[in-house]
Formats: structure tokens, sequence, C-alpha cells
């Protein structure tokens, strides 16, 4: 039993939460890469992709619980972290999230491309080394980490072609621009949470609602356009036409109620259509190209 529960705090280190939304979008990203000239879908390299990507953001996902864990036993939403509460020692989780990210690397540059590889390792640097400090300094943190945050679909963009094409960096943007609402319903529900760690996700007082309006509602506003690109652009037909117009209205009126009410209780339902909303756009654009 006791092993069973040390695996489980092992496995929670990970992220697997996060981890599911990052191999939709790799998936995604090296499904559409594969076929925009018209190929089939390379499953085996495809495995490699999804492993190798999952093995690396387990590592960062498990770095991070490591770098934050102090700051983690002050908020009841992370309190119960692995690190957090003792238990499990912080040298392990750092030996266990090293060991993960090195091995996710080599994986992909080895099964794969250095070029997917180069990405991984570059998100993971940027996410621990610039964006987790700056989670205490600026709310401009939200941008920052949203640069990282975007890059899975490249990796399995760049996975399956061995380049980045225009085609890569519009998931990627759609991606950018999705997390904003995302990471904002959470910070809305547990900004005392944040307060009392030193976060500055949201600063205090009216000034924080209206950075949390602005940053819900101006990239929502360029997402429903940009989601709608590859049918302009001859990738994407009338299903998923249809797919983007009606997760987008749904994305947004979740919004408008968060902005209107500014409740916990419309934080949360922003937050259930975000993770809902990207991987049903991108199954609507994959499936399109089946």
């Amino acid at each position: 039993m006791r092993t069973l529960s040390r695996l489980g705090d092992y496995w929670s280190l990970t992220k697997p939460e996060v981890n599911l939304l990052i191999g939709i979008t790799t998936v995604a990203g090296f499904w559409l890469g594969g076929t925009s000239q018209g190929g089939a879908v390379a499953w085996v390299p495809l495995v490699h992709a999804l492993a190798g990507t999952l093995l690396i953001a387990s590592g960062t996902g498990t770095l991070n619980q490591w770098l934050e864990y102090r700051f983690d036993a002050l908020m009841r939403r992370t309190a119960r972290r692995p690190v957090a509460a003792g238990r499990i020692a912080p040298a392990h989780a750092l030996s266990f999230g090293l060991l993960l990210s090195i091995a996710g690397a080599a994986y992909l540059a080895i099964a794969l491309n250095v070029l997917c590889s180069l990405i991984a390792l570059a998100t993971l640097a940027s996410y621990l080394f610039i964006y987790t400090p700056l989670k205490r300094k600026t709310p401009l943190c939200v941008l920052i980490g949203a640069l990282p945050g975007a890059t899975p679909p490249l990796i399995g963009w760049a996975a399956a072609t061995g380049s980045l094409s225009l085609n890569a960096w519009m998931l990627y943007a759609v991606v950018f621009l999705w997390q904003f609402p995302h990471v904002m319903a959470i910070a809305w529900m547990y900004r005392s949470d944040y307060d009392r760690a030193g976060y500055a996700m949201l600063p205090g007082s009216d000034r924080g609602a209206t950075l949390m309006v602005w940053q819900v509602m101006a990239p929502l506003i360029l997402l429903l356009p940009l989601s709608l690109l590859p049918v302009v652009v001859g990738r994407a037909g009338p299903g998923y036409l249809a797919t983007a117009l009606v997760l987008g209205v749904w994305f947004a009126y979740r919004a408008d109620q968060l902005i209107v009410q500014r409740s916990a209780v419309t934080a949360r339902r922003l937050l259930l259509a975000s993770v809902a909303y990207l991987p049903l756009l991108f199954a609507g654009l994959v499936a399109d190209r089946m």
C-alpha cells in the first residue's frame, strides 16, 4: 500500500492533468504537419513524439514543483503536493525531474530529430528560469509564460517534418492566445491563495479586476478569427468551420459571464470551457484532414 502511495506521489509530481493537454496539442501538431504535404501519418514516429514530449513535460512539471515547493506549501490549492507536503524530499524531486527531462530530450533527438528536441529544451528552460521566477514579480508573467506554454504543437510539427512552417506557427498562435483566459480563470479562482504566497498573477483591488478583463477578452477577440484562418487559406472545410464557430462563441460566452459576475463559479465555468475548447478545436481540425 505504501509503495502504491509513493508511486502516486511521483505520478502527481509530473502534473498529469497538464500533460493531457500537452499530449493532445503535440499529437495535433504532428498529425497536421505530417499530412501537410498530402502524405499519410507515420504512426511509429507519432508515438515517439508523444512519448518524448511527455517525458520532458513531466520533468518540467517535477522541476517546477521542486523550485516552488516552499510557496506551494502556503497555498490551499497546492499545499498537498508531494514536495510541499513533505512526502517526497526536494533532492529526490530534483533528481527525478532531471532524469525525466534529460531522457525526454535525448529520446526526441535520437528517435526523431534535433529540432523538436531543441524546442522542448527551450520550453523547459524558459518555463523554469524565466516564467517561474517572474510569477512573484510582475503580472506580465502570464504573457511570458504563454510563450513556452504554446510550443507543444511546434514540437509535434517539427517531429513530423523536421522543420517549422507558417501553418505550425498558426497552431502556436492559437495555443498562445488560448492560455490567457485559461490562466486568468485559475488566477481569479485562487487569487487569495496567490496573494498569500506572494505571486503577482493579479494585483490587488480594482487594478487586478481590470487586468483580468483585458487578459480574458483581448486574446479571445483575436482567437476567434485566428481559429477560422485554416478555412480562409483552404486548409479546412465547412465541418471545421462550424466546430470553430460554435466553440468560439461558447468560449466567449463563458468569458463574458466571468467579466460581468466576477465570481468563483463563473471563473470555474470558464476554466472548464477552456479545458474543453482546445482539444475539441484541434480534434475538429484533425478530423477535417482525415
